[in-house]
């Protein structure tokens, strides 16, 4: 077994973390805070769109189970990635369109799959906005976030 850590910010994290725990060859989810420039940010301040964090889900994931291009086409799928600083009635830059990656490989294939769906038109009239950016500092939100859904009975949270 080889595993490795992805992080993804896709707008509001419980649905995404549901979505990712779900995947075989996921290993652990976390939910939380990267990009900004706060230390230990809290939900709170998170949400007063001021310190520059993206809610995000950090996750280890089995490398021979599956593979990061396929977490990338289950990322695209979870969320529009043609919205900036928006996802359905969430908005603000903390719903932003991320990935961070972790290693020079993790880089090219995201860049990769930008430029691949971008060629396809998928999403033509609109284009990719989602920001690749190295890792960060992840801070873990607070543990009722964490595994949110799964703590309700809930499957996601689609409005």
């Amino acid at each position: 077994m080889s595993i490795e850590k992805a992080t993804f910010g896709a707008g509001c994290f419980w649905g995404v973390e549901a979505a990712f725990a779900a995947l075989p060859g996921v290993t652990a989810t976390a939910v939380g805070y990267e990009g900004g420039s706060v230390d230990r940010p809290s939900y709170r301040d998170v949400c007063t769109d001021t310190t520059g964090h993206a809610e995000v889900v950090e996750l280890d994931f089995d490398n021979q189970k599956i593979s990061f291009n396929q977490l990338l086409d289950a990322f695209f799928e979870l969320h529009d990635p043609t919205t900036a600083n928006r996802q359905g009635p969430d908005w603000g830059t903390q719903y932003r369109s991320a990935i961070f990656f972790h290693s020079p490989e993790q880089e090219s294939q995201a860049k990769a799959k930008i430029e691949q769906l971008t060629n396809e038109g998928r999403y033509k009239p609109k284009r990719v906005v989602t920001k690749v950016e190295p890792a960060q500092t992840f801070w873990c939100a607070e543990e009722y976030h964490q595994r949110y859904l799964e703590k309700r009975g809930q499957a996601s949270c689609h409005i």
